[in-house]
This record gives structure tokens, sequence and C-alpha cells, in this order.
């Protein structure tokens, strides 16, 4: 791998400037994919999970059912991936994942929560696209339901707990 300097120049892979580098992108980029491996495999659980708070669970076809699971899944990875990518451009220094993690992390949570608020709001208010059973507790003043705005607070929050944790030795 070729490293440069700011200025254009070779680094020399032996030179700890580049080592350095190496190693803050290595960083980066095991953080962001232990993140949305996480953020996968947790909200494909939860939209499992909370399948009994939507009509779909009680007057969909089990392939209606299936679909809504995958699709939903696919959004949130989609929400998750662009709620970060903006964090990430808004706030993140150049040393992120080892600077400035939290701010990146409250700021991901945030505009993943936001866009719940009105993505709910939308689809069960305004177009009609699902609807909470009698089991979906729901937020009067937000019209949302409380199972997927905690979605979006607990998972995130818990994805990048775990995107930061040290990484095991391969022997382990």
């Amino acid at each position: 791998m070729r490293v440069l300097n700011p200025d254009g120049s070779a680094i020399s892979p032996s030179s700890g400037a580049a080592a350095g580098h190496v190693a803050a992108t290595d960083s980066w980029l095991r953080t962001l994919r232990r993140f949305l491996i996480f953020i996968a495999g947790a909200n494909l659980v939860w939209e499992i999970a909370q399948l009994p708070l939507y009509t779909i669970w009680y007057h969909g076809t089990p392939g209606e059912i299936a679909f809504a699971v995958a699709h939903c899944t696919g959004g949130d990875i989609l929400i998750a991936s662009a709620s970060l990518l903006l964090a990430l451009l808004l706030v993140a220094r150049p040393t992120w994942p080892n600077e400035g993690y939290q701010e990146v992390a409250a700021l991901t949570v945030a505009f993943a929560a936001l866009y719940t608020v009105f993505s709910e709001w939308l689809n069960t208010e305004i177009r009609g696209s699902w609807a909470y059973s009698e089991l979906m507790p729901v937020i009067p003043v937000l019209d949302t339901g409380l199972s997927p705005l905690a979605q979006w607070i607990v998972i995130p929050i818990a994805a990048f707990w775990w995107a930061r944790r040290p990484a095991r030795a391969p022997n382990q």
C-alpha cells in the first residue's frame, strides 16, 4: 500500500507515520464494520420480536410477514447507515473513532430517532402503510409506537458499544 504525506510525497511503509495511518484506517474500518453488522443482526431480531405489535402479525400471510421483516430490516440498515454518515460528516474528527466517538454516537442516535418518529407518523397516520395492534404502547404526543422509538435508542447505543470493544486475539 502506498501512503502519501499531505504534500503528496510518498511515506515509507516502514515509517511510523505510515504505520499510524494504517492503524487509524484499520480502526475506522473495523469500527464501521462492527457497527453495521451489529445493527443488521439486532434489528432483524427486534423486527421479529415486535411483530405482534403490528396488525400484519394477525392479518398477514406468512409470506407477507417474512417480506415485512426483510424489508424493515433492510430499511433499518439504511436508516442506521444514513444517520451514521450524516453524523460523521457533521462532527467526526479525522482521528475518529479514537476521538469524538461519543459525539458521533449521540448524533447518530438522535438522527435515527427523529427519522423514526417522522416515519412512524407518516406511515401510520398519513399513508396507512402499516398499523399498530392494540398491544403497541403509543407515545400520544408523538403518535409513535414506543417499540420502534426504543429500537432506535437501544440498538444504536448497543452497536456503538459493541463496535468500540477491543478486538480479541486470533487464538482466543
